[in-house]
């Protein structure tokens, strides 16, 4: 056995395949650290097409999606990323304003408000990479789902 090679922790949850879109680096840089650090597996992208394009290639079971963005916007881009994988959970995290029946209207598993609550941003992504494909199907399609809403904190 080579000493020098790392042994992945059992804890690992190496099938969790996330990804992080925001274009503030910052925000990207944190949430990748924390999610990594619960053993999610975490791809990044700063805009709508990079994760379009890393959302194919990697194929992630969940992605946490910014709103606003430059180029193509949160919305366009949840619409591109479903319409290539109906299952896929997608919470969107935002700062802006009553966008709570626009992401119930529109199929988003979760809304989470900034500033973030990181524990219970975690327990939401828990329980909707729990869920069945047929369970996130449903929502893309319009049938009652589970919907996660949490708001931000005041500061």
């Amino acid at each position: 056995m080579n000493p020098q090679k790392e042994i992945p922790d059992a804890h690992v949850k190496r099938s969790n395949r996330l990804l992080v879109v925001d274009d503030d680096a910052s925000v990207r840089q944190m949430l990748a650290r924390v999610l990594t650090e619960e053993g999610y597996q975490v791809y990044a992208a700063a805009n709508g097409m990079a994760a379009v394009e890393i959302a194919t290639a990697a194929d992630p079971e969940l992605v946490l999606l910014d709103l606003n963005m430059p180029g193509t916007n949160g919305w366009e881009t949840f619409q591109q990323l479903v319409t290539n994988k109906p299952s896929l959970s997608v919470v969107v995290i935002t700062a802006q304003p009553n966008q709570l029946f626009t992401a119930l209207n529109s199929g988003v598993a979760a809304l989470l408000e900034k500033p973030l609550n990181f524990p219970l941003l975690l327990r939401t992504v828990s329980d909707l990479l729990a869920e069945s494909p047929k369970e996130r199907r449903a929502r893309i399609e319009g049938k009652p789902a589970d919907f996660h809403y949490i708001y931000g904190r005041k500061k």
